[in-house]
């Protein structure tokens, strides 16, 4: 009876600690990952000791099937516990250990919005061929985009936002079949957009805004039908905005202000229902405003100020089911200002700096 009770006891110790306990060498990566990392004021990497990285280390999470370390996500602003008790968003220095690419079962990478993460990114971390998600956003990290991005066959989210990330755009992202969200806003990236942009098919959201880009928009980006919201604004993006744009089937949110794009504005980007927010200020736009607004016209941001734009703001407007905001300004607009919805709640700053405009809310005529 006493052997079998020590046999048992034997037995659920083992099975206790196959539960918590990495392997040893995603036990070995990750201490690595520790030593490179400093975040001196919450402890969670504290909580990085022992042999049970399974359990009760902050932010890891391994596959019950296998014990192997599955997800790492650290993220220095979110509504967790530890960060609501301490009442102050994250900080952590250091930089990202090339061990990380030891944990061949990686699925989601996080290291988000710590503010003072830099290095590069270690080129070897295409290898882990099984990453749904890298999510480095909110640190200093350097370096360029690694060349061969285009490996990670099953990344759902690649968010490189707010680095110091510099050089191209590599043409191999345009490779990563299953993407849906891609962000590499507020970085130093230059270069032309990738030709081939539209072999993206399943992505729904590019955020590219904030950087140094240049050329035209690729004539492929006709192909992401599944785009909801594109944002390539504060660039140096020149030539004509694409017609196709108007057509996409569930774009909502359009912003490409602050570029050097040129020639007029197609006359479905006004004309699309769906199209909920859009922005083209700042630009070297020219023309007339396309008279297409109907019953169906629906936008709560509507700006298009700061270009060249001549002629008189279209009757059609008036006719518009909803536009919460309407800028015009800074334009070589002329004539007199249509009357009822939605002008009867604009103010004079949607229509201030132009050629010859009156009529409520400026002057009368």
């Amino acid at each position: 009876m006493e052997v079998r009770v020590v046999l048992l006891t034997i037995v659920l110790a083992a099975v206790t600690f196959s539960v918590n306990a990495c392997s040893p060498a995603d036990l070995a990566a990750l201490l690595d990952i520790k030593a490179a990392l400093d975040e001196p004021y919450l402890g969670i990497l504290d909580t990085w000791s022992g042999t049970k990285c399974c359990s009760g280390w902050y932010g890891v999470t391994c596959d019950p099937t296998n014990n192997r370390v599955a997800d790492i996500s650290l993220r220095g602003e979110s509504e967790d516990k530890i960060l609501v008790k301490a009442g102050r968003s994250g900080y952590m220095k250091g930089w990202i250990s090339p061990s990380v690419c030891k944990l061949d079962r990686l699925s989601t990478l996080i290291l988000a919005d710590w503010k003072a993460v830099s290095g590069e990114i270690p080129p070897c971390i295409t290898a882990l061929s099984n990453l749904r998600i890298l999510d480095l956003t909110g640190n200093q990290i350097t370096g360029q985009i690694p060349a061969d991005i285009g490996e990670f066959s099953k990344l759902t989210v690649l968010n490189l936002a707010d680095n110091q990330f510099s050089g191209f755009i590599p043409n191999s992202i345009v490779n990563l079949g299953s993407l849906k969200h891609l962000d590499l806003s507020a970085n130093k990236l230059t270069g032309e957009l990738p030709l081939d942009l539209g072999k993206l098919t399943m992505m729904s959201r590019a955020l590219l805004q904030k950087n140094q880009l240049t050329g035209p928009i690729p004539t492929s980006t006709a192909n992401l039908r599944r785009l909801a919201d594109l944002d390539l604004s504060t660039n140096q993006l020149s030539g004509s905005i694409p017609g196709f744009l108007g057509s996409m089937p569930v774009l909502s949110t359009l912003n490409l202000d602050s570029n050097q794009l040129s020639g007029a504005i197609p006359a479905g980007l006004l004309s699309n229902s769906g199209l909920n927010i859009l922005n083209l200020s700042r630009n070297s736009i020219e023309g007339e405003l396309p008279d297409v607004f109907g019953p169906s016209t629906y936008f709560t941001a509507l700006d298009l100020s700061h270009n060249n734009l001549r002629g008189r703001v279209p009757k059609s407007l008036s006719s518009a089911k909803y536009i919460g905001h309407l800028d015009l300004s800074n334009n070589h607009l002329c004539g007199t200002i249509p009357t009822g919805s939605p002008f009867d709640h604009l103010e004079a700053s949607s229509f201030a700096n132009n050629d010859c405009l009156c009529g409520s809310p400026l002057r009368t005529c």
